[in-house]
């Protein structure tokens, strides 16, 4: 019985890779996903994206994989798969074309859906390019979840309609287990910055069983691959992207090349302090503490002035976790460092209750101390901090 308690995580071949996937490239992502650490850490489903069939179906209507790319089919790489630990994911659209242009399962979501049972699939990512504007697209993502049902395989099914017509409302009734609510991320500060504050008031409406997708990770990636559009990501923005997705409790899909990935983004994705925040039991959103201004009060010789306000540029998040324990996270999008704020009050804990919060830095490790009242922090410029706190008697 599919169990999805908690955000999947895994890798999609979309953001680097695009159309140039083959059996080979999945084969040797799973193995490095594998030796590195990746699969231990949780990242358990390799999911194919676009591109991968060709033009036309077979005589009996079904997909074909295009032999140039996965020359053994679809069902002997699941079974490599399945063979490492892992679980395989595929791509297809609820319109009559995928956003590439090639066949899609509009009124083909029961042959489609056994096909992808046949082949030993875990994982549908379902897109939305190319739907008929007469259609109603609720209806068909409910078909196509009948009809993953109907196969009785146990396969996630990752909904991916944008936002449109507000999917955080409607999703989980019609049995997806995560969608996308956003349009697609680019490997750029602005791009995932945006997705993810475009969602802060939906997160009440994604938990268990049904989870808020803000896309595919860019984490590595630094301007290399299919979605490195804009000025590439830093390695601080990364961590700020990682930061946002983990204290969400958003699905954890790296679009990154895990076979050359770098030391510093490698040990970001595995970092364990923000995966317990991600991966925990009760997946409760984060609740807003504070959402305002930014002070950076550097001097600046241009304008002879040390005071610079950055309005709505910064956030804090305070998340009750299992066990007692709490996150906090600190994140500035100005374009300058400045001092986010965090008093205790406005998450329920004001100077008064004789309680104060034992602070440790959730990335590094390092102990804080014990405070009370509030606990503002200063913060670079596009970057982010992440705290767990437990509650003591002050």
């Amino acid at each position: 019985m599919l169990n999805v308690a908690l955000p999947p995580m895994g890798w999609n071949s979309w953001n680097t890779f695009g159309g140039n996937i083959s059996d080979q490239l999945i084969v040797e992502t799973a193995r490095a996903m594998k030796e590195k650490g990746y699969q231990e850490k949780g990242y358990n489903y390799i999911v194919i994206d676009d591109l991968w069939s060709l033009h036309d179906r077979d005589a009996q209507g079904r997909l074909v994989p295009d032999p140039a790319k996965f020359p053994r089919g679809m069902k002997a790489l699941a079974d490599d798969l399945h063979a490492m630990g892992f679980k395989f994911g595929m791509y297809s659209c609820a319109g009559v074309q995928t956003c590439a242009g090639y066949p899609s399962s509009f009124d083909h979501e029961y042959v489609d859906a056994q096909t992808f049972a046949d082949w030993g699939v875990d994982y549908l990512k379902y897109d939305f390019c190319n739907f008929p504007a007469s259609a109603d697209g609720k209806n068909r993502y409910a078909t196509m979840s009948m009809a993953l049902k109907a196969t009785g395989r146990d396969i996630l099914f990752a909904a991916c309609n944008w936002g449109t017509n507000e999917p955080w409302k409607w999703m989980s009734a019609i049995g997806a287990h995560m969608y996308r609510s956003t349009g697609d991320i680019q490997d750029n500060f602005k791009s995932f910055s945006s997705i993810a504050r475009s969602q802060l008031d939906n997160f009440c409406m994604s938990g268990p069983h049904c989870f808020n997708d803000m896309d595919m990770l860019t984490i590595g990636m630094f301007g290399k691959g299919n979605v490195a559009l804009g000025k590439a990501c830093t390695a601080e923005e990364y961590q700020t992207q990682f930061a946002l997705w983990c204290m969400l409790s958003a699905p954890l899909m790296i679009g990154g090349d895990v076979r050359n990935m770098d030391a510093g983004s490698e040990a970001l994705l595995q970092n364990t302090g923000l995966l317990r925040i991600n991966q925990d039991p009760e997946c409760r959103p984060p609740h807003i503490v504070y959402r305002g201004r930014v002070l950076n009060t550097e001097f600046d010789p241009e304008t002879g002035s040390w005071w610079h306000e950055y309005p709505d540029s910064g956030l804090t998040l305070f998340k009750h976790l299992s066990g007692g324990e709490f996150a906090v996270g600190y994140f500035n999008f100005a374009p300058k460092s400045g001092e986010i704020q965090f008093i205790f009050a406005d998450a329920g804990l004001p100077y008064g209750s004789g309680y104060g919060l034992h602070l440790r830095d959730a990335i590094t490790g390092e102990d804080l101390g014990v405070h009370r009242d509030y606990f503002h922090l200063n913060v670079e410029s596009h970057a982010s901090r992440v705290l767990l706190a437990r509650m003591v008697k002050a």
